[in-house]
């Protein structure tokens, strides 16, 4: 049984105990369904109960299946992992991106990662740098503001094992803090 610290933000956000959840989940015999069953479930037991219903519904599933050892954290539905790093900067959004693109284009550790060139896309709350990875996963870079400043998020997904993502983590983390440096 795999526990995550997500339980006591479910229990707290939804007033219902976790042992209350085990037997809703119970109820539904969400141990036979799949996650996105087990979501939709969700989202009409959830209404009412919390904001950004779909965001909860998808913790709340994600943290069942964790409970019932059916994945581990970072694995997704398909049994890939994803990671994600994440960071404060000086520089406004478009400043991130524009700072960012050239950066990657030129780190050899960023490099040895993409399968393919860039694309980058915007809106004004949020601006995207989306890769094909190697190995068929997806790399995201998002420059999201933080006040007058923006965060860059790195997203990395479809990975073939936990061990992977770690060590995949591990050299975003290193890239993201020499890009920052």
């Amino acid at each position: 049984m795999t526990t995550t610290s997500r339980i006591e933000s479910i229990e707290r956000a939804t007033g219902r105990a976790w042992p209350d959840w085990l037997a809703w989940f119970d109820s539904i015999s969400a141990a036979e369904l799949d996650h996105h069953t087990i979501a939709t479930h969700l989202l009409t037991e959830l209404d009412g109960m919390v904001d950004n219903l779909g965001w909860w519904a998808q913790a709340t599933a994600n943290t069942y299946e964790h409970h019932i050892g059916r994945r581990v954290p970072g694995q997704q539905p398909d049994g890939t992992f994803r990671l994600s790093v994440s960071r404060a900067t000086k520089l406004g959004m478009q400043q991130l991106i524009d700072t960012w693109t050239p950066f990657a284009a030129n780190d050899p550790e960023v490099l040895a990662l993409l399968a393919a060139e860039p694309r980058v896309s915007g809106t004004e709350k949020r601006i995207t740098w989306r890769v094909k990875g190697t190995h068929d996963t997806a790399i995201t870079v998002i420059s999201e503001p933080k006040g007058d400043i923006a965060s860059i998020v790195v997203q990395h997904g479809g990975l073939a094992s936990a061990e992977v993502a770690a060590e995949t983590k591990a050299i975003w983390l290193s890239a993201v803090e020499r890009f920052l440096g």
